[in-house]
C-alpha cells in the first residue's frame, strides 16, 4: 500500500465506505455504523475546521505582506490583484449562475429531501442557528415523528416539547440595519472571532489589514514577523499534510457514516445520493470547462490580439496536464513559468511576479466550485438561500481563496468557511466527498490557466510580451518534479 499514491489511497477509502454503506443499509447495521464508525469522520471534520482559521489566516497575512515594499507594486501590482480579482468573481457568478439554473440538488427525490432538510433543521436547532427562510417542518405536526426517527438515527436526544421550545426562541428575529452585513465584517474582538468558524469574514478582514500594515512599517521590523508568519504557515500546511495522510481511512468512516444517516436502513436514498451527485458533478465540470475554453480565451482576446485561440493552449498545454495529474498550483508553477515565458513570450520580471501570486490568490476554479457545492448542498436539503445569502457566498468564496493553499484539497478545507457564512453543517463537505478528487483536478487546471491568462495580459500592458507561436511548445520539465 505505500507504493500507492495517496488519491488513489483516498479512492480506495470512498469506495470501501460506500461499499460498507450500502451493505450495513441493507442489513440493519446502520445503527452500529453511526455510533462506531461515524465518529472517526466526525474527528476528521473536527481536524479541518481546526486547520481552516489559522491557515486563513496566516496565509493572508503572508500573501498580501510578501507582495514586497507598497512603492514598488506600482501600476503592474494594481492591475495583477485587480485582475484577479475580476476573474474570480466572474467564475463565482457563473457557477451560481449555473448551479440555480440546472438546480442539481432538486433532481433527487421529494422524501429525501425533506428528511435532509429535517436533519438540517436539528442541527440549526442544537448549533443555535436562525432558519432565514422561515419554513420549520419541526413545528409542522405531520413531520414531528419522522423528525423523532431521525433524530434517534443521528443519536440525538431531541425531545417534541424542547423541540417546539427552541424553535419559539428561533422565531425571535433581531432588528439589524440595512448596512449590518458590513459592519459585522469588522470585528470588535479579533480573538473572539478566532474562536468562532462562522467569524471568518471578520477573520479574512484582520489578515488583509495586517499585511497591508506590514507593507508599510521599515523592514527591519515587519521581516521578523513575516519570518514568523511564513513559519507559521509552514506549520499548518504540513498539518494539512499529515491529516490528507490519514484521509483514506478518514474518508472510509466519513462516507460509510453520512450515508448511512441519510439512507437509514433504505438502501434506495443511497442511489438517489448519488444521483444527485451526478448531477452536480456535471454541473461544475461544465462551469469548469466553460471557464477554461471560453471564459479565458475571450479574456485573453479583449486585451491581447496577438496570441491566438490554438496558440495559448498549445502553449499552455504542459502545464495544464501537470496540473491535472497532480491537482497542485504550487507542484505545477514551475512548469507554469516555464511555459509561460518560452511559449507566450512573456518576460521574466513579469511571470516571476505574477504567477506567484496568482498561485496564491487566484483559485478561480476553487471558488466556482465552492458557490455551486453550497446552493447543491443547499437545495438538498431545501434550502432556499436568498440573493443576500448568495452574495455572501460570492464574498466569502472570493475572500477564502485568497487563503487557498495551493496543495490538493485545500478547496476543502476553505468550503468550510463558506458553508458557515450561510449557516449550513460544515459537516455536509462528506456528501461531495466522493467525486472531489476527480473535480479537483480539473479545478486545478481553472486556476493555471487563469494564471497565464492574467500574466499575458500584464506583460502586453507592459510591453513585455513578445509572443510567437511555437510549432512544438517546450516540454523539458520534469514530471516527477
Amino acid at each position: 500500500m505505500k507504493k500507492i499514491a495517496l488519491h488513489w489511497k483516498i479512492i480506495i477509502g470512498m469506495v470501501l465506505g460506500i461499499i460498507w454503506a450500502l451493505v450495513s443499509s441493507s442489513m440493519g447495521w446502520s445503527e452500529f455504523t453511526i455510533n462506531w464508525i461515524d465518529p472517526f469522520g466526525t474527528i476528521f471534520i473536527n481536524l479541518l475546521k481546526l486547520i481552516a482559521v489559522p491557515l486563513v489566516l496566516f496565509s493572508i497575512i503572508g500573501g498580501v505582506a510578501n507582495i514586497g515594499d507598497p512603492k514598488s507594486l506600482g501600476r503592474m501590482g494594481g492591475k495583477t490583484l485587480g485582475i484577479y480579482l475580476l476573474t474570480t468573481i466572474m467564475a463565482i457568478s457563473l457557477g451560481l449562475v449555473l448551479v440555480n439554473f440546472i438546480k442539481p440538488g432538486e433532481l433527487i427525490d421529494e422524501q429525501s429531501r425533506i428528511d435532509n432538510r429535517i436533519s438540517y433543521e436539528i442541527w440549526a436547532d442544537d448549533e443555535g442557528h436562525v432558519i432565514k427562510d422561515g419554513i420549520n417542518y419541526l413545528q409542522q405536526p405531520e413531520f414531528m415523528e419522522r423528525a423523532q426517527e431521525i433524530s434517534e438515527l443521528s443519536n440525538s436526544e431531541l425531545q417534541e416539547a424542547a423541540v417546539q421550545d427552541k424553535m419559539e426562541t428561533v422565531k425571535k428575529r433581531k432588528e439589524t440595519s440595512p448596512l449590518q452585513p458590513l459592519v459585522d465584517i469588522v470585528p470588535s474582538n479579533f480573538f473572539h472571532s478566532l474562536s468562532d468558524n462562522g467569524l471568518m469574514l471578520q477573520i479574512i478582514f484582520f489578515a488583509v489589514f495586517f499585511g497591508v500594515c506590514l507593507l508599510f512599517i521599515p523592514s527591519e521590523k515587519s521581516h521578523p514577523v513575516l519570518k514568523l508568519v511564513d513559519g507559521v504557515n509552514e506549520v499548518f500546511l504540513k498539518m494539512v499534510d499529515i491529516v490528507m495522510q490519514a484521509a483514506p481511512f478518514f474518508v472510509f468512516a466519513l462516507l460509510a457514516g453520512v450515508v448511512s444517516k441519510m439512507a437509514g436502513n433504505d438502501i434506495g436514498k443511497v442511489l438517489e445520493i448519488f444521483k444527485g451527485l451526478s448531477w452536480y458533478s456535471l454541473t461544475v465540470l461544465l462551469g469548469l470547462l466553460l471557464m477554461i475554453f471560453v471564459v479565458y480565451p475571450a479574456v485573453l482576446k479583449l486585451f491581447v490580439k496577438k496570441i491566438s485561440y490554438k496558440g495559448f493552449f498549445k502553449a499552455m498545454s504542459p502545464a495544464q496536464t501537470l496540473a491535472f495529474s497532480t491537482s497542485s498550483s504550487a507542484a505545477t508553477l514551475p512548469v507554469t513559468m516555464e511555459c509561460v515565458e518560452q511559449n507566450l513570450g512573456v518576460d521574466k520580471k513579469v511571470s516571476s511576479f505574477v504567477l506567484p501570486i496568482g498561485a496564491t490568490v487566484n483559485m478561480d476554479g476553487t471558488s466556482m466550485y465552492q458557490a455551486i457545492a453550497v446552493v447543491f448542498l443547499a437545495q438538498m436539503h431545501m434550502i432556499d438561500l436568498t440573493i443576500g445569502q448568495q452574495i455572501t457566498v460570492v464574498l466569502t468564496a472570493t475572500l477564502a481563496s485568497i487563503g487557498s493553499a495551493a496543495v490538493p484539497s485545500a478547496g476543502l478545507v476553505m468550503l468550510i468557511i463558506v458553508l458557515s457564512s450561510v449557516g449550513l453543517n460544515p459537516a455536509w463537505i462528506a456528501i461531495i466527498f466522493p467525486v472531489d478528487r476527480i473535480l479537483d483536478m480539473f479545478r486545478t487546471v481553472v486556476n493555471v490557466t487563469g494564471d497565464a491568462t492574467v500574466c499575458s495580459i500584464i506583460a502586453d500592458g507592459e510591453n513585455l510580451l513578445d509572443y510567437k507561436e511555437h510549432e512544438n511548445p517546450t516540454e523539458t520539465f520534469d514530471l516527477d518534479s
